[in-house]
């Protein structure tokens, strides 16, 4: 039990108890201030590795993250019903306070991808786990991928119907996007159509259910395509589910990007492998390629140039 007296556990957990007991996870003064103590204080540099905890501080953590989770679906249920009151939401983007932070995230969720996709920008790509406010798939079709077809899948009708909203005004994303009430372990021949699809952080709240849904997406998806996953890197584990390389079975993994500044969300980028059906019955584990725990050089330096004042920048849990 010695590790409880780790000092930024001993912290977390402080704050996981106030925020356990706050009556609404709804956008107000409190839940903004103890989640902004809880993003400041698990983002900066830390050797801590959250998976190898005692149990109880790992029941501690995924309460936590599953809070995290409800609270970061609220705000953007919150802002979401801002922007679709607006004639032009795409517009008036910016009145979401993290907005910036999307823009930063989808620039190097791009440059990754485009390293190791060979025209650059994929034709038709799946998101999974999309949400009421689609930022992701936003600015990657406005900004990137600009005559990329998205189709966004998400258990939430409400959240699908809000999202759809954001972009009906739009000539060109209302004929590139769309929106899928679907939960994705249901969708088989579909995820053959896709040239990449993303997974977001928060599809699998825990360990178990996030390798089921790799390995459904490895089991399905057509040989060749590009999974892009987002995980979470030291104290940052207190915030997202943690995803390693070897969770993605049936794929090569190309690349592991762990940001140790603004961007919390830690990326991995995988190539799926042809196998058969006897491999996949058999789950088959496919031995990732070494990597380093932070960027290569040529993902670094896109990470820093990333980084440029033209956006500002502020804390958030991306979805």
């Amino acid at each position: 039990m010695a590790v409880k007296k780790d000092p930024i556990v001993q912290k977390v957990s402080k704050i996981y108890m106030k925020i356990s007991n706050l009556k609404s996870l709804k956008p107000s003064k409190d839940v903004n201030m103890l989640f902004t103590q809880l993003v400041l204080l698990c983002t900066p540099p830390n050797p801590i590795d959250v998976t190898k905890l005692h149990k109880t501080i790992q029941e501690m953590r995924l309460n936590l993250i599953r809070l995290c989770g409800e609270a970061e679906g609220l705000m953007e249920k919150h802002y979401a019903t801002i922007l679709g009151s607006f004639d032009n939401p795409l517009h008036n983007l910016s009145i979401f306070p993290y907005f910036s932070n999307y823009i930063k995230l989808s620039h190097l969720e791009y440059n990754i991808l485009s390293q190791h996709y060979p025209s650059g920008a994929p034709n038709r790509v799946g998101f999974v786990g999309s949400g009421p406010l689609p930022l992701t798939s936003i600015c990657l079709a406005m900004y990137h991928m600009t005559t990329t077809v998205f189709d966004n899948y998400d258990i939430d009708a409400e959240a699908n119907i809000m999202a759809s909203r954001l972009i009906a005004s739009d000539l060109d994303l209302s004929k590139r996007m769309f929106f899928h009430t679907k939960n994705i372990m249901k969708v088989t021949t579909k995820l053959k159509d896709y040239d990449a699809v993303f997974l977001a952080a928060l599809v699998g709240m825990n360990k178990e259910d996030k390798v089921q849904v790799i390995d459904h997406l490895a089991t399905n998806m057509e040989p060749g395509a590009l999974l892009i996953v987002r995980s979470a890197h030291s104290a940052r584990g207190f915030l997202y589910p943690v995803v390693d390389p070897c969770d993605l079975r049936g794929f090569e993994v190309l690349s592991v990007c762990h940001p140790t500044d603004e961007i919390i969300n830690s990326v991995m980028i995988a190539r799926k492998l042809a196998m058969n059906n006897h491999d996949y019955n058999n789950k088959l584990e496919v031995a990732s390629i070494s990597l380093p725990s932070k960027c290569s050089p040529a993902e670094e330096y896109i990470f820093k140039m990333n980084m440029t004042e033209e956006f500002g920048y502020e804390m958030n849990l991306l979805a």
